[in-house]
């Protein structure tokens, strides 16, 4: 017991240090501000946030068009990881309770968090923003370590160990 208590002080330490880390690279920043320009026009030529003349209707044209389908075709790779990582999660975590409530909560905790290392993994190669990139990285990172502590708390085997995405 005394093992995994010093590993379980362990990783805290470490996510405590990995959220300091986070807040002093400005993750707060990149989780509070989306990347949209609220001063840009939107499609009814205002500013996001105001309204137009709703007896005038949106002047979207062929350009917006094919603009934006070159944009969903650019991002239909991530969108079909993504979305195939959402189903082995979901599909995973459909667990059929064994009446050992701790071993049922580790059988369906372990698949959530692994979705989200497999989300992380989807988005890092098309990932353009620097501040979501490290928080994707550091997700990787901090779910395996829970999982980790989740099998040693139940007794059960780690999960083989994989390197990490660095892209």
């Amino acid at each position: 017991m005394s093992h995994l208590r010093n590993f379980l002080h362990q990783a805290g330490r470490h996510i405590a240090g990995s959220a300091i880390c986070f807040a002093l690279l400005g993750g707060g920043a990149a989780l509070a501000h989306n990347g949209v320009d609220h001063n840009a026009p939107n499609a009814t030529g205002h500013a996001a946030g105001q309204q137009g003349d709703p007896a005038q209707p949106a002047k979207a044209g062929a350009s917006d068009a094919a603009n934006n389908a070159a944009a969903l075709a650019h991002e239909q790779p991530f969108l079909d990881g993504n979305a195939n990582a959402m189903a082995k999660m979901m599909s995973a975590m459909h667990v059929a309770p064994t009446g050992d409530i701790d071993r049922d909560f580790v059988t369906m905790m372990a698949p959530h968090h692994q979705g989200a290392i497999d989300m992380c993994v989807a988005f890092l190669p098309y990932a353009t923003n620097p501040q979501l990139k490290r928080l994707c990285q550091e997700i990787i990172v901090t779910q395996q370590q829970e999982i980790a502590a989740m099998y040693l708390a139940i007794g059960k085997a780690l999960p083989p160990s994989t390197p990490a995405p660095t892209h």
